[in-house]
């Protein structure tokens, strides 16, 4: 009898310290999942990203090709093709300010878009845009230097920017809205579609983050910690690039 009653009493420990280890693994899984996608599913500063009108499916691009008219400045188009190295844009502080590397992008957070491959900065001002006659957006500057027509505004419903979330890209200095238009261009950029900056809400100004390289936090902050987190922080060269190439 005592070697049974021992025998229970050692079986009912075991199922006990089992049921615990099950809830703690539980646990530690479950707080692993919510850092990963904190880390993953946000576009951060840093990150070099193509962006894609959502009702168009063209992604945001440029080339070292001028207009012929308006500013004269690089034009910026938009692309049927997922894999033109030319469709990536690097992501930054406003003008005259700094952002922490691998911090996710705020709702309503003013920065800049640098195009990786010329270094010029998404731009957009008062010229008309050549076929539509809305605004021209074009890129400016040298490398990454420009001036306060280069700052967007993310707009969005959440408090990040989800890489799965659309949103819109509001100018600053103008009030327009990034968008796609039906129009598209002759040599030398044949059949590529006309991108500019449209005065209201359309469904044609909705973009979402497609392929890229984001940049994840090097470690999970407090939420407190983020809400306090601005524009103004230094740059954290400790960041480690995270490769995203499809959706």
């Amino acid at each position: 009898k005592h070697y049974v009653e021992t025998a229970q009493m050692a079986l009912t420990g075991f199922s006990i310290w089992g049921h615990l280890s099950v809830v703690v693994i539980a646990f530690i899984l479950v707080k692993s999942v919510y850092c990963s996608n904190f880390e993953y599913d946000f576009v951060t500063c840093g990150s070099a990203l193509k962006i894609m009108n959502v009702a168009n499916n063209v992604r945001l691009h440029s080339h070292d090709v001028k207009y012929g008219s308006g500013s004269g400045q690089q034009s910026v188009t938009g692309v049927d093709s997922s894999d033109d190295h030319n469709s990536y844009w690097q992501v930054h502080a406003k003008t005259g300010a700094a952002c922490t590397r691998g911090n996710p992008v705020k709702c309503g957070q003013t920065i800049r878009f640098m195009h990786v491959a010329t270094k010029r900065n998404l731009h957009s001002h008062h010229f008309q845009s050549p076929l539509s006659r809305n605004l021209e957006v074009s890129a400016f500057g040298e490398e990454g230097e420009g001036d306060e027509g280069d700052n967007w505004v993310i707009v969005c419903n959440n408090k990040y920017w989800s890489r799965s979330e659309k949103v819109q890209i509001k100018h600053v200095t103008t009030e327009y809205y990034l968008h796609v238009t039906g129009d598209t261009y002759g040599r030398p950029i044949h059949g590529q579609r006309e991108i500019s900056a449209f005065p209201s809400v359309h469904e044609f100004n909705y973009w979402q983050a497609a392929e890229g390289i984001y940049i994840k936090p090097t470690e999970v902050k407090s939420r407190t910690s983020e809400d306090d987190d601005d524009d103004d922080g230094r740059d954290d060269d400790g960041s480690e690039p995270v490769p995203h190439d499809e959706f």
